[in-house]
């Protein structure tokens, strides 16, 4: 039997309204140049399905010669996506990988043991001004892949099935859902939608996944009588047959869930891991700094340099 969060004591509850087991309210960090609202991990839930980071960015606007500049850093245990609504940025990795991310695309980066990337806007993004705003997720590890190979996957916006009907649009960018498969593989079984509502439009959520929830992006949804507005994130209890009704003005979310993992994961800086000497490991192996022969490496279009272990 798999780990339910909603029954670990560790992970309690929010609020229970109707057909929803918990309410979500991100919290703001200012990054300076932008404003993310992380609505996973939370006190209410640390995992959604495999789901274990949620960050909402911008919309930010960028001065010419200004943009995100981050450097070349590790992760374990774990696989990032990121999914753009505008601008784009320039992922590098220690695979090699040299890859634009650009609005509608999937950018699935799987670390298993190990793997350093960086993220940057540069060339001729910076010679004027732009708007940059998106979602960058973390999806945790199976146990049995965890120390895996690895592994960069990339899918353009036209390659994502993209479903019409009754006043809707939705694109699948990950997994499975309403018949459909995303191309790109995902360590474990998944769903991750993109979904254009208009005024009154109804969406049911897939019932053959285990986790369910929903981010509301803009406008507002009605569940069970009760309203939801931007930048809340709703949780599903499991087997409940739900349907999100549009408000006056329309929404757009983002569905997400699956199957949930074998137990909650410890969390550090960029590593995600069943166990905690996991964690310490990776640790001792960018501290060491060992490029050449240690587990990590420099992505080697973007070696120059790197984010330190903090403390």
């Amino acid at each position: 039997m798999s780990w339910n969060p909603i029954l670990d004591t560790h992970y309690p509850i929010g609020t229970d309204v109707d057909a929803i087991e918990t309410v979500i309210v991100p919290r703001t960090r200012d990054l300076g140049a932008f404003e993310v609202r992380r609505a996973l991990p939370a006190r209410e839930r640390q995992m959604l399905g495999p789901f274990i980071f949620f960050d909402s960015m911008g919309p930010a606007e960028f001065l010419t010669g200004q943009g995100v500049d981050i450097r070349p850093h590790p992760h374990i245990g774990l696989s990032t996506v990121t999914y753009l609504f505008e601008g784009k940025f320039h992922h590098r990795d220690s695979l090699g990988t040299d890859q634009w991310i650009e609005p509608g695309a999937v950018n699935l980066m799987t670390a298993g043991h190990g793997i350093t990337h960086s993220e940057r806007v540069d060339g001729d993004m910076l010679k004027a001004p732009y708007r940059l705003s998106g979602l960058q997720t973390w999806i945790a590890l199976p146990e049995d892949v965890e120390d895996g190979a690895p592994d960069f996957a990339h899918a353009t916006k036209a390659d994502l099935p993209l479903l019409e009907a009754e006043g809707k649009q939705l694109r699948l960018i990950l997994g499975d859902a309403y018949g459909e498969r995303a191309p790109v593989a995902t360590p474990s079984r998944m769903f991750y939608a993109d979904a254009l509502l208009e005024a009154g439009a109804t969406l049911p959520m897939p019932e053959d996944h285990e986790d369910r929830g929903a981010f509301v992006l803009d406008g507002s949804v009605c569940v069970a009588g009760q309203v939801f507005e931007k930048g809340q994130m709703l949780v599903f209890r499991p087997g409940d047959q739900i349907a999100l009704q549009a408000g006056e003005a329309g929404a757009r979310l983002m569905i997400l869930g699956g199957d949930t993992l074998s137990g909650p994961r410890h969390i550090w800086w960029n590593f995600v891991a069943s166990s905690k000497e996991r964690i310490e490991a990776a640790k001792e192996a960018w501290r060491a700094g060992d490029w050449m022969h240690g587990r990590f490496q420099l992505p080697p279009t973007d070696n120059a340099e790197y984010i330190p272990l903090p403390g």
